[in-house]
């Protein structure tokens, strides 16, 4: 599992500027009970003056990284995804990815541990799609995932990418896109620890 940097934005009682992670993103704060919706994420209401934003891409491949995830059941698998992260109170902002690997942008609540929503994800999924015999053979995600995170200013670079996977994989691999991504976040790793690749 590799989590990049996560921020919280704290309010005095008195209220004061919060920062989200670029001068655009500047807000004031009241202390008040209120919960603030952003567009993607949510600044939710946990105890007196506490908000926050948190943007995650979380990135898994399927297991022995098989080509699995067809056009035939694609669309319904993300949404079945959606409802699975809805579910649980959180956000799906973005979700695409090819047959071997699936890329989804959720705005998370702090709350939530990102694992065992994850983890969710995975096994719901993998169940369902066992259950309704929609893949060759049994399904199954590999162990582990990536998760980074992004500021509000990122959102709009970060959905088109998710969204031009197919585009990208033309002339990238997935190890090449994951380690990258692994590097640009300074997240220390192993190459033996992370998923299997067949490229």
């Amino acid at each position: 599992m590799f989590i990049a940097r996560i921020t919280y934005n704290l309010c005095t009682p008195l209220g004061v500027l919060c920062h989200s992670g670029s001068d655009n993103d500047l807000i004031s704060c009241r202390a008040s009970s209120t919960i603030l919706t952003l567009i993607g994420a949510e600044r939710s209401y946990l105890m007196a003056n506490t908000f926050s934003q948190i943007y995650i891409q979380t990135v898994f491949a399927v297991s022995g990284r098989l080509s699995l995830i067809t056009s035939d059941f694609k669309e319904e698998l993300h949404k079945y995804i959606t409802g699975i992260v809805q579910k649980q109170g959180q956000k799906l902002i973005r979700i695409n990815g090819i047959p071997d690997h699936l890329h989804i942008l959720i705005g998370l609540k702090p709350a939530m541990a990102l694992a065992n929503l994850v983890r969710d994800i995975k096994s719901d999924s993998s169940d369902w799609i066992n259950r309704k015999k929609l893949a060759r053979g049994k399904f199954a995600w590999q162990e582990g995932y990536g998760a980074f995170s992004y500021g509000h200013s990122q959102l709009d670079t970060i959905v088109r990418y998710i969204m031009n996977q197919e585009k990208h994989h033309r002339r990238r691999s997935f190890r090449d896109e994951y380690l990258t991504l692994l590097r640009k976040f300074e997240v220390e790793f192993k190459e033996e620890y992370v998923f299997e690749f067949y490229d």
